[in-house]
């Protein structure tokens, strides 16, 4: 475990050197991003981040602001504060210049879909796995954790989970209660601006998204591959939302391979062959607006 300062505070952050013989120079750092509130960096470590850096590739995750042992201000909740921190992060651990990939879950798919946009020098590559897209998404997830929030406020679980030797449960719920009622992630999450295709048109790398075939959260995905230069849906047979829990043996092979094949794309690589010559096209290994992989 290590804390590192960036910016005003200190993030928990685990890194993974590629490994001795896989690795490859000049191959972007992957970069994790987990979900909202009880998740933290430890959802990638096992299923993804391991078997990353085993496969060449260095490994960074981390907890963002108010989770897991990152510190936990009162304020700066929203997706671009988020990006900020991102950013300022991999400037701390000297790797502010070198290109990133970013492997997002639930809601932390939609920061690495800001910071793309945000910093199309830098990000290389995305891998999103059950985006939540929509406006109708803000709206539930708010009522979600508004209703949490009323529930947490004053309870006494955390003390009889600690009394039932339940740490962890504990500790996440802890936790769950001081994001909800001490932060404002809740407004923060209100204020968020729906994506729109113009959005995804803008993106500037190859983009994978991963749903489950039950998903709520699939139409989103359909979208987003639709409009993104070069998108690629990949639908998950028999699966909901919790694909990173429930198809880690699958998910990992996906993910691999994605990796493997947009390794050597430069920053803004779609971009220059969307605008630029037609000759030279971009690269084969990138698939097409709309490609759908089951």
């Amino acid at each position: 475990m290590a804390l590192v300062r960036a910016g005003s505070l200190r993030f928990h952050v685990q890194r993974l050197p590629a490994t001795a013989g896989a690795a490859a120079p000049g191959r972007p750092v992957v970069v994790f991003l987990h979900g909202l509130v009880v998740d933290n960096l430890s959802s990638f470590y096992c299923p993804l981040a391991v078997p990353v850096a085993r496969a060449g590739h260095e490994a960074v995750l981390y907890d963002l602001r108010g989770h897991g042992r990152t510190e936990r201000p009162g304020s700066g909740y929203d997706s671009r504060t988020a990006v900020r921190d991102l950013f300022a992060l991999l400037g701390a651990l000297d790797l502010g210049q070198r290109p990133v990939h970013l492997v997002g879950n639930s809601y932390g798919a939609t920061l690495a879909l800001h910071a793309a946009l945000a910093r199309p020098d830098l990000v290389t590559g995305l891998t999103l796995l059950e985006p939540p897209l929509s406006g109708a998404w803000v709206e539930n997830m708010v009522d979600t954790l508004s209703a949490a929030a009323l529930s947490l406020e004053d309870s006494t679980v955390p003390t009889e989970l600690l009394t039932l030797r339940l740490r962890k449960a504990a500790n996440l719920t802890a936790i769950a209660d001081a994001l909800l009622n001490r932060t404002t992630l809740i407004d923060d999450i209100a204020a968020s601006r729906a994506f729109t295709p113009a959005d995804y048109a803008r993106l500037r790398c190859p983009v994978l998204i991963v749903c489950g075939e039950h998903s709520e959260l699939m139409p989103g995905g359909r979208e987003l591959a639709q409009y993104a230069p070069y998108g690629e849906l990949r639908i998950l047979p028999g699966l909901g939302h919790d694909v990173l829990k429930e198809s880690s043996g699958v998910l990992r092979k996906t993910v691999l391979a994605h990796l493997d094949a947009t390794a050597d794309a430069p920053a803004g690589a779609a971009s220059r062959a969307v605008s630029g010559a037609a000759a030279a096209g971009p690269s084969a290994a990138w698939p097409r607006r709309g490609a759908l992989v089951r």
